[in-house]
C-alpha cells in the first residue's frame, strides 16, 4: 500500500472516531445538524444554478440559506402559533364529547370511558402547548444552528463528496454515486413533493370542512396538511376520527360526508396533482417501505425519524438492487 493511499486511510480512520465523538458530545443537537445536512442535500441544485449563472459561492450560499430560512420560518411558524392560540377550540372540541360510548360485540356490550381519555387528550395537548413556550429560547437557537449549519454546506458542498471519493478505490466509485442519486431523489421527494402536497392539501381541505360545517375548520386544515407527512395514513385518520366524532354527537350525515370527502379529496387529490408533476425519477420507493421507514424511525430515534427513517429503508433498497444487478462483477466470479 502506498504513503499517499495510507495516509488516506488513516484519516477517514480518524473522521470516523472524531464523529463519534462529537455525535456524543452534541447529542442534543444531532438531530439540528442531521436536518441541515439533509436539506443541503435538497438545495444543492439550485446553489449550483446560481453559481452557473453568474453568483459567486458566498453569495449563491447566502441566497439558498436565506430562502431555506424563510420557507422553514413561512411554513412552521404559522402551523405552531395557529395550534397555540386555538388550543382552547380543541380543548372544547375534547369537552363536548360524551362521558362514555356503549359499544355492542358479539351480544355483549362494553362501555368505554370517553370522558377519561378526551381528559388525556386534553392534558396532552395542553402540555405540549406550555412547552412550547417554554422552550422558545432555545427552538430560536437551533434554528440560529440549523442556519449556520446549512450555510457551511452550502459554501463548500463538494469537500465531502472528494474525500469520499479519495478514499475508495476506484471499483467502487459506482456504488457511492448509485447511493448519492438514490439520497438525493429520496430527500426529494420526502422534502420538496411532500411539502408541495401539504401545501396544496390546505385549501383544498379548507373548503371541505368549511362546506360540511366544521369549526375551527383552518385548525383542521392545518392539521391535514401536517398529516399529509405520515404515509398511507394521512389525511384519513382525521377523517376517520372527525366521523367517529360525529357519530358520537348525532350527525351521522356529516359522519357520511367526511368519512367519503376525506379521504379522497383531502388525502388522494393534492397527491395525484402534485406527484406525477414532481416525483423525482430516482425517488422509486414503494409507499409500504416508506411507512416501515417513516414509522420505525418515529418509534426508534423521534422527530429526526422522520427523514431517516425512510432514508435508511431507501439505502437498503439501493443496496440490494446493487447486490442483485447481473452487470455486478460478483456474477461473473
Amino acid at each position: 500500500m502506498s504513503t499517499l493511499r495510507r495516509r488516506r486511510y488513516v484519516l477517514a480512520g480518524l473522521l470516523i472516531a472524531v464523529g463519534a465523538v462529537a455525535t456524543v458530545l452534541l447529542f442534543e443537537v444531532v438531530d439540528v445538524v442531521f436536518f441541515a445536512i439533509t436539506v443541503a442535500y435538497v438545495l444543492y441544485p439550485l446553489r449550483q444554478w446560481l453559481v452557473a449563472h453568474g453568483a459567486s459561492r458566498r453569495v449563491a450560499s447566502a441566497l439558498v440559506t436565506t430562502a431555506a430560512f424563510l420557507a422553514v420560518t413561512l411554513l412552521l411558524a404559522p402551523i405552531a402559533w395557529t395550534l397555540f392560540r386555538r388550543r382552547d377550540s380543541i380543548v372544547e372540541l375534547l369537552q363536548d364529547l360524551p362521558e362514555t360510548l356503549p359499544v355492542a360485540v358479539f351480544g355483549f356490550e362494553v362501555v368505554i370511558d370517553v370522558a377519561s381519555l378526551a381528559e388525556l387528550a386534553t392534558e396532552s395537548l395542553r402540555s405540549l402547548a406550555f412547552s412550547l413556550a417554554a422552550d422558545s429560547i432555545f427552538i430560536i437557537l437551533q434554528l440560529a444552528m440549523f442556519v449556520l449549519v446549512l450555510y457551511g454546506l452550502q459554501l463548500r458542498p463538494e469537500a465531502v463528496g472528494r474525500a469520499a471519493f479519495e478514499i475508495t478505490p476506484p471499483a467502487y466509485h459506482d456504488i457511492i454515486r448509485a447511493l448519492h442519486e438514490r439520497v438525493g431523489g429520496t430527500l426529494y421527494a420526502l422534502y420538496v413533493v411532500q411539502a408541495a402536497t401539504a401545501v396544496l392539501t390546505f385549501p383544498i381541505a379548507l373548503v371541505v370542512f368549511y362546506a360540511l360545517g366544521y369549526e375551527s375548520v383552518f385548525v383542521l386544515a392545518v392539521l391535514s396538511a401536517i398529516l399529509q407527512f405520515i404515509p398511507i395514513v394521512g389525511p384519513g385518520m382525521l377523517a376517520a376520527l372527525l366521523a367517529g366524532y360525529d357519530l358520537l354527537i348525532g350527525m351521522p350525515e356529516r359522519a357520511v360526508g367526511i368519512i367519503v370527502l376525506g379521504p379522497l379529496l383531502i388525502g388522494l387529490l393534492p397527491d395525484v396533482i402534485i406527484r406525477p408533476r414532481m416525483a423525482s425519477t430516482h425517488a422509486k420507493l414503494p409507499a409500504s417501505l416508506y411507512f416501515v421507514g417513516f414509522v420505525g424511525g418515529v418509534l426508534t430515534i423521534g422527530v429526526v425519524g422522520i427523514i431517516a427513517g425512510p432514508l435508511v429503508v431507501a439505502l437498503l433498497v439501493e443496496i440490494v438492487e446493487l447486490l442483485s444487478d447481473r452487470r455486478n462483477p460478483s456474477f461473473e466470479d
